[in-house]
């Protein structure tokens, strides 16, 4: 059975950190890349960071370019998403998803909530004083 497990969220304070972390199992993790997406309230979903865990590639939407960073720990099939200098419109539920590692070459879709196959069920984060 795949799944994607999120954990890490919370209320936290403006300009503080948090780090989530997606713990993968059912499929074979270094075949696939990973994304982590958010949703507020009202709004679309938004990717904001992917990383292939074969090679380490990372992405970033240019809304958290400079705050987030991706990685992976392929030995425990997690990634993690550590955000800097959280703000109140970092406020949303953030989810992990999974894709085929074939989405790399077609670069322009890796946001596109439709190419991934497999979600997890998403962890909280509100940065609220």
């Amino acid at each position: 059975e795949v799944q994607l497990v999120e954990s890490g969220g919370g209320l936290v304070q403006p300009g503080g950190s948090l780090r989530l972390s997606c713990q993968a199992s059912g499929f074979s993790f270094e075949d696939y890349v990973t994304s982590w997406f958010r949703q507020a309230p009202a709004t679309e979903r938004e990717g904001v960071s992917n990383i292939s865990p074969r090679d380490g590639s990372t992405m970033y939407a240019g809304s958290v370019k400079g705050r987030f960073v991706i990685s992976s720990d392929n030995a425990k099939n997690t990634v993690y998403l550590q955000i800097y200098s959280l703000k109140p419109e970092d406020t949303a539920v953030y989810y992990c998803a999974a894709a085929p590692r074939s989405l790399l070459f077609r670069r322009w879709e890796i946001w596109n909530v439709d190419e991934y196959a497999y979600w997890g069920q998403g962890t909280q984060v509100t940065v609220s004083s």
